[in-house]
């Protein structure tokens, strides 16, 4: 497709995106499981579960957020014995952070819930749409994790290679 073709559907997706995380900011400030946790710290939990332990640093590179922010999640899911900080296996001066099994079981309640909001959403979504809508999902979102050093580093108004 030429940029010509592209731009209005890049356009309309966007715009998409954009409305999206407007509902998804709303619903997650309203959201009655979070046990008083900043929602953005349990993506960071979320993480550490995917990923196993890890310094605080790689946290930040793998959350795509800055150390001071992380610093700040990391802190509240401490304090409520969500993660801990264990001495590293392979650099005892330092710590990597660790999920606990308080941590599993509120993941678990969060990844409940949210399965059960986006089943209502889906519920009458026939199988073959939710099917293709997961895997363009996946597609979109790889891609835009691989393209996403390109684009932080492209200046603006120019176009990112492919």
């Amino acid at each position: 497709m030429t940029p010509e073709e592209v731009e209005p559907l890049a356009d309309e997706i966007g715009n998409y995106l954009v409305r999206l995380q407007r509902v998804r900011d709303r619903t997650i400030a309203h959201a009655k499981a979070t046990d008083g946790i900043d929602p953005a710290a349990y993506a960071c939990l979320f993480r550490l579960i995917n990923d196993g332990p890890m310094r605080s640093g790689a946290l930040a590179e793998a959350m795509y957020s800055d150390p001071s922010t992380v610093s700040r999640q990391v802190a509240q899911l401490v304090d409520r014995g969500h993660v801990e900080r264990r001495a590293d296996p392979t650099d005892g001066r330092a710590s990597v952070l660790a999920v606990t099994d308080s941590g599993r079981a509120a993941a678990g309640r969060i990844r409940a819930l949210r399965n059960e909001k986006l089943g209502w959403l889906l519920a009458d979504w026939p199988l073959q749409d939710l099917q293709e809508f997961a895997r363009l999902m996946d597609r979109f979102v790889s891609d835009y994790e691989l393209a996403r050093p390109t684009f932080a580093a492209t200046e603006p108004g120019t176009r990112a290679p492919r």
